[in-house]
């Protein structure tokens, strides 16, 4: 027993001796940690409160988004000044916010046949929302002004753009795999659009509806 009281004796005189001399080390780890916290927590809470604010701005541009929508066309003014102030949020945002502020800038030009202007909009909702739900449907919907424009191989860039996306889930995508072997057959490319048919029958069987239109689609194709 005295030999135990000894060695642990000696084991906290050697913790002792230790921090004694590396006190002034000690302190400063100590110092930075204590202060790297707080930062976090400030960092924290600083951007919680710019995402709840920037949450209530874009609910804002949505609600004269909606209110103007029936009349767009008429109100031309009305919707630039819309536009504007949908851009200048969008420029500095990131994100959801963002992304939407970008997309509702897209339908406003799409509602006034401004193809490519919607279609650059609808790419920059993409960028400003890479890592979110927005990015993929974006793309779509910058495929879909793309081919408006009669861009059909700027459209199938970036619909293959919006399928590549593998870590969100996107339940268009049958939808936009179909465009792909659609716009395949405008250029000729019957054996792309084949194969693109052809991925909707192996990769979404529970899609009963997308299934029967490639399956019409591959007949029609193995005909010619």
């Amino acid at each position: 027993m005295q030999e135990k009281d000894k060695n642990k004796n000696e084991f906290g005189d050697k913790i002792n001796d230790f921090i004694q001399r590396n006190r002034m080390v000690i302190f400063t780890i100590s110092g930075l940690i204590i202060i790297s916290l707080v930062a976090l927590i400030v960092f924290i809470s600083v951007k919680s409160n710019m995402d709840k604010k920037a949450a209530v701005t874009i609910e804002e541009l949505q609600t004269r988004f909606d209110e103007l929508k029936p009349d767009i066309t008429d109100k031309r003014a009305e919707a630039d000044i819309l536009i504007a102030d949908l851009e200048t949020f969008a420029k500095k945002s990131k994100g959801v916010s963002g992304s939407k502020a970008w997309a509702i800038a897209a339908d406003i030009y799409s509602d006034r046949e401004e193809w490519n202007l919607a279609q650059e909009a609808f790419i920059n909702a993409a960028r400003a929302g890479e890592k979110t739900y927005l990015r993929p449907l974006s793309l779509l919907n910058a495929a879909a002004a793309a081919e408006e424009q009669g861009k059909t191989e700027q459209a199938l860039d970036l619909l293959k753009q919006c399928l590549s996306i593998n870590d969100i889930e996107f339940p268009a995508a049958p939808r936009a795999q179909f465009s792909v072997g659609r716009l395949n057959e405008q250029l000729g490319n019957n054996a792309a659009a084949l194969e693109a048919y052809r991925v909707i029958i192996s990769k979404w069987p529970q899609m009963p509806e997308w299934q029967q239109l490639a399956r019409s689609r591959i007949t029609v194709l193995e005909i010619k």
